[in-house]
């Protein structure tokens, strides 16, 4: 999240201040850009960074960075958004020799540190791009970092937006939500790469990586569901671009871009087309207070720190960001790529980011200019369809060639990025070593995303939703410690699904979703029909924002009939008939509980409400499953 001194309040003034020194240190950088020599120069330096999960027994979210950050007390290590997510950043490497063999280890060793400390609290480490049992109630401000900065970015975003975000995603099923804070960018981790460049070269190895990032993403895809439903091959994409989207509705109907967002043009001459650009398009959301100037510091001989720039920076979220940073007090600049997911296993984190840095070293030989073979249009919708569909995924690659994932990436780029990486001296057995990882699981269809997707349907129906869920963190935790690559993995199964008590601990874990309903205006007819059809005795009823309002049993459709209501020549309205005071419980009620309201108040079904709308429902059927596992386990004890 970059820089944490931020002011959580500031005035108009504040602000004046701030953006006088943004202006500022862009006039100092163009300044810094006629005197390439003042940039570090002559090497070329790689980074990552490991996002993870913190989860607990029950594979659930567990809010365990303070205490675990406490233990290791280790600066390579700091907080993310949420409390049940933790970031490590890792030490760049000079590109060259066994640097991909050292980023693999001290990531390992890094995530055994985590994991060791996680363990200590009753938890443990998940490397996923989504925790697949993650749920919308856990994304609240009560399990935000404390932490200024990212209270301070959630009441920016939130003002500037003027409301609630509407998450709409479709894919095999279809995820639609609203959600009132930035939380939604905490269900997703990733591993960013880092890729150091000079800026006279900067243009067209930024363009190269537009151009690489969607096959390098169609083979690493990690995050194919989201609350219980199956999206994109990499959902990252598409929620985090809704988590931190500050538009307002006038500015989405204007079309302003949102500040997750691709690009939509080459770049033509240097760096500061992004600068500019992005201080232009996105207002500024934070300030911090700024000791000594970028021109002070410039004048006096030093490399600026660019503390207003960078602040700014890290609240644009292209998805290849340029990054200027300064160390041993050389200034540098970086190209970080923030499209890959974290997972499934290191070996196959740090073999994306080889495919990643020898398609970049390999092609930036090749393209002097990669503006002149595509089409910046085509790169974007390249991008989109990895996202989408992963290795199913169709490419216009260069000179308007259209190619499957699969066979673009067997065919040529593999070998480009061998041959890269060959030529920026990494040692062959290294190059072997991640490249083959690539290969096997391109050639079996079989990323991250395809596991998790055969494996929901090798469960089939025999379990609950939240039981496949677990069963899929299981697997993957269990195969991560084995350090299998993704590509050898088989499915988990019915085997791998937790024991039943843990998935109807709360109503919220099984309850029926899938809802026929019907409105107040409605005809009685269609209400009995729908429970005709689909074996129901129970039909709540919504208004048209999915508010409950009533519900209609088949008890009342008796009722209706016994009066002779029900032949009569007027038509008669559910409203007439809906109870429309019924007994509602909400997620988190505990089964227990809803058993002994069901029982007392002689109901059988219980509408589940959250946040006033009709999220699910839980009836006798249900209950009765519950009940008589009870009564066996008792008998078996007894």
């Amino acid at each position: 999240m970059g820089e944490h001194d931020v002011n959580d309040h500031q005035n108009q003034a504040q602000s004046q201040t701030f953006m006088k020194n943004l202006l500022d240190e862009v006039r100092v950088f163009e300044r810094m850009l006629q005197k390439p020599d003042l940039f570090e120069s002559g090497v070329r330096r790689i980074g990552a960074e490991q996002e993870m999960f913190l989860i607990d027994g029950s594979c659930r979210p567990a809010n365990l960075s303070g205490p675990i950050l406490s233990k290791l007390k280790d600066q390579r290590f700091t907080t993310e958004l949420a409390q049940f997510n933790l970031e490590a950043n890792l030490s760049p490497q000079i590109l060259g020799g066994d640097c991909l063999r050292r980023m693999e280890n001290e990531c390992r060793a890094l995530v055994n540190q985590a994991r060791e400390a996680a363990r200590a609290q009753g938890g443990e480490v998940l490397l996923t791009g989504i925790l697949p049992t993650i749920l919308q109630s856990d994304l609240s401000l009560d399990n935000m970092t404390p932490n200024p900065r990212y209270r301070a970015l959630n009441d920016a975003v939130i003002a500037l937006r003027g409301g609630e975000v509407h998450i709409l995603i479709k894919g095999v099923d279809e995820l639609d939500i609203q959600h009132d804070n930035v939380m939604l960018e905490a269900v997703n981790t990733s591993f960013q790469v880092h890729f150091q460049v000079h800026p006279k070269e900067f243009a067209n190895l930024y363009n190269l990586a537009q151009v690489v990032t969607a096959p390098v993403l169609a083979a690493a895809v990690n995050s194919p569901t989201l609350m219980g439903r199956r999206l994109w091959k990499e959902t990252r994409i598409a929620v985090f671009q809704h988590s931190v989207d500050a538009r307002s509705v006038a500015h989405q109907a204007r079309g302003n871009r949102p500040r997750v967002h691709f690009g939509d043009d080459w770049i033509r001459e240097s760096v500061l087309e992004i600068i500019k650009e992005d201080i232009a398009r996105f207002r500024v959301m934070l300030t911090t207070e700024i000791d000594e100037t970028a021109v002070e510091e410039f004048e006096a001989g030093k490399a600026p720190h660019f503390k207003a720039l960078r602040l700014h920076n890290g609240t644009v979220y292209r998805w290849n960001r340029a990054c200027y940073g300064v160390k041993d007090g050389v200034a540098h600049l970086r190209i970080e790529n923030r499209v890959l997911p974290s997972g499934p296993t290191i070996l196959d984190e740090v073999a994306n980011a080889a495919f990643f840095f020898g398609l970049l070293s390999g092609l930036s030989h090749e393209l002097p200019d990669v503006r002149e073979r595509m089409k910046f249009a085509d790169a974007k919708t390249n991008f989109l369809a990895a996202a989408r569909r992963g290795l199913k995924a169709q490419f216009t690659w260069f000179d308007g060639r259209n190619y499957s994932a699969q066979e673009l990436i067997l065919e040529e780029l593999l070998p480009e990025a061998r041959r890269g990486l060959l030529e920026v001296n990494i040692d062959p057995e290294d190059v072997d070593r991640y490249l083959n990882v690539i290969e096997e699981r391109v050639r079996r269809g079989a990323t991250g995303s395809d596991w998790a997707l055969r494996s929901l349907e090798a469960m089939g129906e025999k379990v609950t939703a939240d039981q496949k869920m677990k069963a899929l963190c299981r697997g993957q935790l269990r195969m991560q410690l084995e350090e299998r690559p993704v590509g050898t993995w088989e499915p988990v199964g019915i085997e791998d699904a937790p024991d039943w008590r843990e998935s109807y601990q709360t109503v919220g874990q099984f309850m029926t979703t899938d809802l026929f309903t019907v409105r107040p205006g409605d005809l009685v007819d269609f209400a009995a029909s729908l429970m005709d059809w689909e074996h129901i005795r129970h039909v709540p009823v919504e208004d048209d924002s999915g508010r409950l309002v009533g519900l209609v049993s088949h008890r009342a459709l008796l009722r209706l009939v016994a009066e002779g209501k029900g032949s009569e020549v007027e038509p008669v309205a559910v409203s007439s008939i809906m109870k429309t005071d019924p007994l509602t419980v909400e997620p988190g009620t505990k089964t227990l509980e809803a058993i002994r309201l069901m029982q007392d108040r002689r109901v059988g079904c219980l509408p589940v409400v959250e946040g006033g709308k009709l999220v699910g429902i839980v009836t006798e059927r249900d209950l009765v499953f519950v009940a008589a596992k009870l009564v066996e386990e008792q008998l078996k004890n007894s």
